[in-house]
């Protein structure tokens, strides 16, 4: 279905009266040809053209999901835009599931979350900014969402204080931070909800931490940390995450495939295992400071200045400086100033 704003509604029994009258297919597409051509993000250049196979995205929704396992009462509450890919891998792996799905073509706050009472919704994704949106009105409004069992988020690196605020004010929600690339035809490592609460509920220094990471690889994915020589780093060490697996592309328009001989992915992202397996993401690489010779990671800037209460967001970036190469600028957004709509 589709939120109201729109006035488009298709019921899952006309979709089905439609699927049973339509042609069959007279021929399915061979695995290894483009399915969708999706545009990466550009943060250092023009946007490349990701080129995501059938065997990609098949093999991401079977590893990933239960054919048919939604309950009847399921219901999907789907508003991440469909030129990203966790909007198209929501679309997929829902229908996939047999969920009902609603639409909301344009996120705001107050109507996602009239959306998820008035539809029942049980389970929904957003990105970081749409989270801070939901949980500043929760703490607003004091509204309740009854139906809601799970709520997954990911898309660019959370503060941990939105987090836990997230769960002392939906206790009875799971929540799923989901890490992946268009690349990657979405998710490759998943922290769970039994993650979440006893990362929130521990007392041990190294539990606490994973609150802070993207979890454990899926199934189907394996994951490399590699050194700048190109040597795999042990437990604990950090260097650039190499990812390989059916679902991984890594192959764009007119650049063709930037596997490497054995099916490996550059991410160009600084991560880390720890010793159970769970990923901390640092950042990318193209980011990293140079400041007097030392290589400095933003985000672990970042992560610290995040906690001081009067901080409601904030980014560390570097600037050319004649004496030390780099100087490290922390731009804030303080406590209490909305953000601008956009």
């Amino acid at each position: 279905m589709i939120g109201e704003s729109s006035k488009r509604v298709l019921l899952s029994d006309e979709f089905l009266t439609a699927a049973q009258s339509a042609e069959p297919a007279a021929e399915f597409p061979d695995p290894d040809s483009v399915a969708i051509v999706l545009f990466t993000s550009g943060t250092t250049a023009q946007p490349k053209a990701v080129e995501l196979s059938h065997n990609n995205l098949t093999s991401y929704v079977t590893g990933t999901v239960e054919f048919e396992s939604a309950d009847v009462t399921d219901a999907a509450l789907i508003c991440v835009p469909p030129y990203h890919i966790a909007g198209v891998g929501a679309a997929l792996t829902n229908l996939y599931a047999g969920r009902k799905t609603v639409y909301l073509p344009s996120f705001d706050a107050q109507e996602w979350l009239r959306l998820v009472n008035a539809e029942h919704v049980t389970t929904a994704t957003l990105v970081p900014t749409m989270l801070d949106r939901v949980i500043t009105v929760l703490e607003t409004a004091g509204h309740e969402l009854p139906s809601l069992r799970n709520l997954a988020y990911g898309g660019s690196k959370v503060g941990l204080p939105l987090v836990r605020r997230a769960l002392e004010l939906l206790p009875g929600v799971g929540f799923v931070n989901a890490y992946g690339l268009t690349e990657t035809s979405s998710t490759i490592a998943v922290l769970g909800p039994d993650d979440h609460r006893a990362a929130q509920a521990a007392s041990d220094v190294s539990v606490i931490k994973r609150l802070g990471s993207v979890g454990r690889p899926v199934p189907g994915i394996e994951l490399q940390i590699r050194g700048e020589d190109g040597a795999i780093l042990p437990a604990g060490e950090t260097g650039e995450l190499f990812v390989r697996g059916e679902q991984v592309s890594g192959r764009y328009t007119g650049i063709g495939s930037v596997l490497d001989e054995n099916g490996w992915f550059p991410t160009k992202d600084i991560a880390m295992l720890d010793e159970e397996g769970y990923l901390f993401i640092g950042g990318r690489s193209d980011d990293t400071i140079i400041r007097g010779g030392e290589n400095i990671a933003p985000a672990e800037l970042e992560e610290v200045l995040i906690e001081h209460p009067q901080v409601r967001d904030v980014a560390v970036v570097g600037v050319e400086d004649p004496q030390w190469g780099q100087a490290i600028v922390a731009v804030v957004v303080p406590r209490g100033r909305r953000r601008a709509r956009p």
